[in-house]
C-alpha cells in the first residue's frame, strides 16, 4: 500500500469507532453516481427495451399480391409506437433511396428492398429475419 493509505488508516483506527460518510456524499453502488443522481432504474428500463427489442419477431418481404404486380418490401412485427415507427420508416427510406409509408403497425418500402432493410435492421439491434421466398 502506498504510505498515505496507511496514514489514513492510522487515522480512521485512532476515531475509535465506526466511521459514515453524509447521505448526500455516498455513491449509488450499481451506476457510481451520488444517490440523489442515481440512474439505476433509467439503465434497467434501456436494458428492458433494449432486450424487448431483440426478441421482437421482425419479418422482411417482398408483398406484391394487389398492387397490380409491383413489389413492396414490407416490415412487420415492430414493438414500436406510431411516432416511432415513423421515423423509423423515414430512416429505411432514405437508406433505400425510395418512398413508402408506415402504417396498421408496419412499414411498406416501395421496391425489391429486403437486403438493404434488414441489414439496416440488424445495424439498429433489431432480431430481424427474412421472410417469404
Amino acid at each position: 500500500m502506498k504510505k498515505n493509505g496507511l496514514a489514513d488508516l492510522a487515522q480512521l483506527a485512532s476515531l475509535g469507532g465506526l466511521v459514515t460518510t453524509p447521505a448526500a456524499e455516498r455513491n449509488c453502488p450499481g451506476c457510481g453516481q451520488p444517490l440523489d443522481q442515481c440512474r439505476c432504474e433509467a439503465l434497467a428500463q434501456e436494458r428492458a427495451q433494449k432486450a424487448a427489442l431483440k426478441g421482437a419477431a421482425v419479418r422482411v418481404w417482398l408483398e406484391t399480391k394487389g398492387r397490380r404486380g409491383k413489389g413492396v418490401t414490407v416490415v412487420k412485427g415492430l414493438p414500436l409506437d406510431a411516432a416511432a415507427l415513423e421515423a423509423l420508416a423515414k430512416q429505411l427510406k432514405a437508406a433505400c433511396g425510395s418512398g413508402g409509408t408506415a402504417k396498421d403497425g408496419d412499414i411498406e418500402i416501395q421496391g425489391d428492398h429486403r437486403d438493404t432493410v434488414l441489414a439496416a435492421l440488424l445495424k439498429q439491434g433489431y432480431a430481424a429475419k427474412r421472410a417469404g421466398g
